[in-house]
């Protein structure tokens, strides 16, 4: 049980669902546990004391967001989606997807990548038009590289995990620096979540990570949110859930700011009412 008492309302901002039933793309560099579902996911919600989750979609499913789907529907009204749509995508298949709970498209830039640069000024359009943000993950090493493009993306971005600086970077780095001018811009988010998987330190603190998660805090907590990248897949050992969570008593200072990662912040990106 994590020592950190999740307020009501509070928000799992990025999981996958996969299930046995829906089958890999041909693009998949891994093939998807058939048992990391809803179910399993209930189980860790639980004992979290989250009430609300985004079910974001794996690289593994590619275009075909049928899993991602299932999962929101059966999480229930507490349950929103990210999905992954190709640049020809229709306004009907949109249509669908905003019904289904999908609020956000993921473009997902690091190895197995399905988009190109190229088409994500476009496609960001297309998917704002519909009310969506884009979440965006990439080597956070690159940002002085990608600023301007992020930056022109219209409505509301999010960046995954904490910038993904594949190697840890220090807080004065000019790529750290180009990541806090976007999230000074007011519509960039990011995730404070999976430092294990970039981390060179390691468990329990992950040191090098957590450093840059506190200064994205201090510099702008109402632009963070939480995740527990559940469920770490291909991650040995699985990292504890509770532990990801009570991160959040390193990385923020008081409860007045956890709750604004936990619960206002997500409500305001993803919908919630």
């Amino acid at each position: 049980m994590p020592l950190l008492k999740a307020p009501p309302r509070s928000c799992d901002s990025h999981i996958h669902v996969y299930d046995g039933r829906f089958p890999a793309a041909p693009t998949a560099l891994f093939a998807p546990p058939i048992d990391k579902d809803v179910a399993r996911y209930r189980q860790v919600q639980q004992a979290l004391g989250l009430e609300r989750a985004i079910v974001v979609q794996p690289t593994a499913y590619g275009f075909d967001n049928s899993c991602t789907l299932d999962g929101i529907a059966k999480l229930g009204p507490g349950a929103r989606g990210v999905a992954t749509v190709p640049p020809d995508v229709t306004d009907k298949e949109l249509e669908r997807l905003t019904k289904g709970g999908i609020r956000g498209a993921r473009f997902f830039m690091l190895k197995g990548a399905t988009l190109s640069w190229d088409a994500l000024p476009q496609l960001a359009a297309r998917v704002a038009a519909h009310g969506w943000f884009v979440q965006v993950q990439f080597d956070g090493r690159e940002f002085l590289k990608y600023e301007k493009i992020v930056a022109s993306f219209p409505g509301q971005i999010m960046i995954d995990h904490n910038g993904k600086f594949l190697e840890p970077v220090p807080v004065n780095d000019p790529s750290f620096q180009s990541f806090l001018r976007l999230l000074d811009s007011g519509r960039v988010w990011t995730k404070l979540a999976a430092p294990y998987e970039t981390s060179k330190t390691g468990a329990p603190h992950y040191d090098d990570v957590s450093k840059l998660a506190r200064a994205l805090v201090k510099a702008n907590p109402e632009r963070c949110v939480w995740a527990s990248n559940w469920p770490h897949v291909n991650v040995t050992p699985t990292p504890n859930d509770a532990a990801m969570l009570d991160l959040l008593l390193e990385w923020a200072d008081d409860d007045a700011t956890r709750r604004k990662i936990l619960v206002d912040n997500p409500a305001k990106l993803f919908g919630y009412d």
